[in-house]
């Protein structure tokens, strides 16, 4: 049999994956704008395609081999999420002030604050790890920030008011 790691189809199932998990969560945004607009079935139509493709994704993912133990997860993504708050966003944070485009400041300003959160939280669960224990998630529905246990105040990040944190089932 030949080897995965390294050939074309390794490749595309990567590609297909960042397509489809692209997919998703393009087509949640439209279902939320069409909700927002009275298109009840066309939002459900969209959430309908946005949950067939993460089937898609992950069964791709899976494929290539991007999902490991739990253990692997986790270093995984303390990895990825330190990349993107000491590397990736910092740039684009640069790029955007440089072009003068606020909104995209905003968003990448917003997103790099957070991903140190996701980065700590990560390591946190490693350092913890086997000792399961039940915390609570809540995430901000403005940044993305993401607290253990309920919020008491505003966001720290973007200073959104409790109410607009969302418990994570």
């Amino acid at each position: 049999m030949a080897e995965l790691k390294g050939s074309k189809t390794e490749k595309n199932l990567m590609e297909a994956f960042a397509g489809e998990s692209q997919a998703n969560r393009k087509y949640l945004a439209f279902a939320e704008k069409a909700d927002a607009e009275g298109h009840k079935q066309v939002a459900k139509l969209f959430r309908a395609a946005a949950a067939a493709e993460t089937v898609h994704a992950h069964a791709h993912l899976r494929t290539a081999g991007g999902v490991n133990s739990t253990e692997a997860n986790l270093r995984e993504a303390i990895s990825g999420e330190t990349h993107e708050f000491e590397s990736m966003y910092p740039q684009m944070i640069e790029e955007a002030k440089a072009e003068g485009f606020d909104a995209a400041l905003r968003s990448f300003s917003f997103a790099n604050a957070v991903e140190k959160v996701h980065a700590d939280l990560y390591q946190k669960a490693f350092d913890n790890f086997g000792r399961n224990q039940d915390v609570d998630y809540y995430v901000c529905k403005v940044c993305g920030n993401t607290l253990e246990g309920e919020p008491h105040g505003p966001c720290p990040i973007c200073q959104a008011g409790p109410v607009a944190f969302f418990k994570v089932a």
